[in-house]
């Protein structure tokens, strides 16, 4: 399995109402340090309506100012049609955070 296979194996995992981080994602995939190559994958994500990387936050549970499939208002109405609240642009990692 590649990088990226192993990125969107992770990701489609989180389940519907949480999110999870960069940094999280790598460290499961067994790459630590691979924060920002996760992000790069999901950059490339080839089927978005199957892999959910709207749900993939940074470690202060701030949305994607980039987010590739649409922008940051995108990716907040998702997370918000799933239930998770988003303020000025960030969620609470305390109540909506998902380890795997």
């Amino acid at each position: 399995m590649t990088f990226d296979q192993s990125v969107y194996e992770y990701v489609k995992s989180v389940p519907r109402g949480r999110v999870t981080t960069y940094g999280m994602i790598a460290r499961a995939i067994g790459r630590p340090r691979a924060a920002r190559q996760v992000g790069n994958a999901l950059h490339r994500n080839p089927t978005p309506g199957i892999v959910p990387c709207h749900r993939v936050v940074n470690r202060e549970g701030r949305l994607a100012p980039a987010f590739a499939f649409g922008g940051i208002e995108v990716q907040a109405r998702l997370l918000e049609e799933e239930g998770v609240t988003v303020k000025d642009g960030c969620v609470d990692m305390q109540k909506y955070f998902w380890r795997g």
